[in-house]
């Protein structure tokens, strides 16, 4: 008997052994061959070290910014701050998201499923057992019931288009979630159905690294207990073209211009510091979901800047620079501003803008990056400490205080004096505030590029 076993192992042990690629040699894990691409819309920001902070004079007297030599890794970045239509990009796919949650929940309470039609074409895609793959049975088994609203990690059905003229609704069901999404008729004016925006938000959960591993030098930490989870409006607050400005005629921008097409390559405002890191989130998902439907690799997440890549982007490689193009003047060779801000008291227009312009306005600066100084702030990932520069590491320097509401903001706007706009002057808003002179660009950590022998 003992002598059957050993026959048994070893017969086993050949049978793994025959055939063997890797002929007894480490050759490592073959994976999938990394073929990284350029992100779209994006630039390649070198990696490379730089003075940080005020080696001019500090007009502000704030002290916050003195000189430092840091260096940081290479990245991709925005060419352009995030523009209205790619943001209406997002809160459309967030709201088409809710519209098939609510419709496919409907149709499992009421039992119908895609062989019924009606609501039933928007049911989950494990409804249809005749072309549910094996995974979706296991999770419906599993899992179902699961989760705070018992509909967690079902597959929603992208085949059916969703129908938004109120002729062509295909039935009473329909017609009810449809109805649920847009404000009651005591809230509407003139005739208009609008979407209550403020059922539109974006679930995520992300894992807080840091926090994880300062406490992993304690022990008896779990997983579960730095996984985060957010839930945010993402709809731009349009009240701030009237809030940021008392006594101040501004309706026409409060009503246009985040949804209208005249101002679709115009600067996202209104958008909270939540809100840019949502979208982010968003971006990756968006991206990895098509890498994953093509079998491609995923692509690592988008992020906002830390204060430190901001800036150095900004530069564009000018070592002492005041603005992005050098400096230290406003004014070209030609006599013509060179970015959009309040170059004198009340006169807002002088740069021939009144508020932001297109994000693909001026010249950009030599990393190819357009209104790195003025049209709106930008949001970066890093919190603000007057004296950050005092403790920061000199290697990607970032002061990202989970507990610190303050974040930095940079860049100067189209309502900021010319001071603002200068590369290394440190401003901040708090978290949860919107404004409409601040707007966001997002990063990519990169990875290598493009073979482009392949």
């Amino acid at each position: 008997m003992k002598k059957l076993l050993l026959s048994s192992i070893a017969f086993v042990f050949l049978l793994t052994s025959c055939g063997s690629k890797q002929k007894g040699e480490l050759t490592g894990v073959q994976g999938k061959k990394w073929y990284p691409e350029k992100p779209y819309g994006m630039e390649l920001i070198p990696r490379g070290s730089f003075i940080m902070g005020k080696s001019e004079e500090d007009q502000g007297k704030l002290l916050n910014a003195p000189t430092k030599t840091v260096t940081v890794r290479s990245f991709y970045m925005d060419d352009t701050e995030i523009t209205n239509s790619e943001y209406r990009q997002f809160v459309e796919w967030v709201k088409d998201s809710i519209v098939r949650t609510k419709l496919a929940i409907l149709a499992d309470e009421l039992g119908i499923g895609p062989e019924e039609g009606g609501i039933g074409d928007y049911a989950f895609k494990d409804a249809d057992t005749t072309r549910a793959s094996v995974y979706d049975k296991y999770m419906l088994d599993n899992y179902s019931g699961m989760g705070e609203t018992g509909y967690e990690g079902r597959a929603l059905s992208k085949d059916e288009d969703l129908v938004w003229d109120t002729s062509e609704y295909p039935d009473e069901y329909y017609t009810e979630i449809m109805d649920s999404i847009y404000l009651s008729e005591e809230e509407s004016y003139n005739g208009q159905r609008t979407i209550d925006v403020k059922q539109l938000k974006y679930k995520y959960s992300w894992m807080d690294i840091e926090a994880a591993a300062r406490a992993s030098v304690k022990g008896n930490t779990s997983r579960k207990d730095f996984i985060r989870t957010e839930e945010v409006e993402i709809y731009p607050d349009t009240t701030v073209w009237i809030r940021d400005f008392s006594y101040s005629y501004n309706e026409p921008m409060h009503n246009d211009y985040f949804w209208h097409d005249a101002y679709s390559e115009y600067p996202v405002v209104g958008i909270s510091w939540q809100q840019a890191k949502a979208f982010c989130n968003w971006r990756t998902k968006f991206k990895n979901d098509d890498n994953k439907s093509r079998g491609k690799q995923f692509v690592n997440q988008f992020r906002l800047p830390t204060e430190a890549e901001w800036e150095y982007a900004a530069r564009g490689g000018i070592e002492g620079g005041t603005y992005p193009w050098g400096g230290p003047y406003v004014i070209s060779d030609t006599g013509c501003f060179m970015a959009n801000f309040k170059p004198q008291r009340g006169d807002y227009a002088a740069d021939a803008a009144l508020y932001t312009v297109e994000a693909k306005s001026y010249e950009p600066n030599d990393y190819n990056m357009y209104n790195m100084a003025g049209n709106v702030s930008e949001w970066t990932n890093s919190s603000y400490d007057p004296s950050a520069y005092d403790y920061v590491s000199t290697m990607n320097p970032n002061g990202g205080d989970q507990s610190n509401t303050r974040k930095v903001i940079r860049g100067g706007s189209w309502k900021d004096v010319a001071y603002f706009l200068q590369v290394s002057t440190r401003d901040f808003e708090y978290a949860d505030s919107a404004r409409s002179y601040i707007g966001f660009r997002t990063v990519q950590d990169y990875m290598g590029e493009e073979d482009s022998t392949q």
